[in-house]
């Protein structure tokens, strides 16, 4: 008798869960965001409408935005540029990429400028950019 109601109790227990069971995972789970990259050596060309973003053309389609963390004097009339990377081989997108804009101008010698953000651009942001800033 004793295991007959030992069996009963089990049963009542269990009957939650099973009335309950897990949802299924979805079909086609959403794809995880993955920040954009580009090597260094890639950038083809750049451009800055003002001091505090600067405009990297990589490949043929991809363009990029770096955010100063300040003013990076006379960044818009540059005719080069270097990117100083802090141990990454490649450039990523995102916050606090540890990547300093490196220019060397005549009167104030070498400037690093540190870079607070990087992000890709949409195609419809490129087209959007004002001409002095497409690169």
């Amino acid at each position: 008798m004793k295991t007959l109601a030992a069996a009963a109790l089990a049963a009542l227990i269990a009957a939650p869960a099973l009335a309950d069971p897990a949802p299924a995972p979805a079909a086609n789970p959403p794809p995880a965001h993955h920040n954009a990259c580009f090597w260094q050596q890639n950038v083809d060309g750049f451009a800055a409408h003002d001091d505090t973003a600067l405009y990297l053309r990589v490949g043929v389609r991809e363009v990029y935005e770096l955010k100063m963390f300040g003013n990076c004097f006379d960044l818009s009339w540059l005719h080069h540029i270097g990117l100083a990377t802090h141990g990454m081989s490649n450039i990523c997108e995102g916050p606090n990429p540890d990547v300093d804009v490196v220019v060397r101008d005549v009167g104030i010698g070498h400037q690093r400028c540190p870079v607070t953000s990087i992000r890709k651009l949409t195609p419809a942001e490129v087209a959007a950019l004002p001409k002095d800033a497409q690169p």
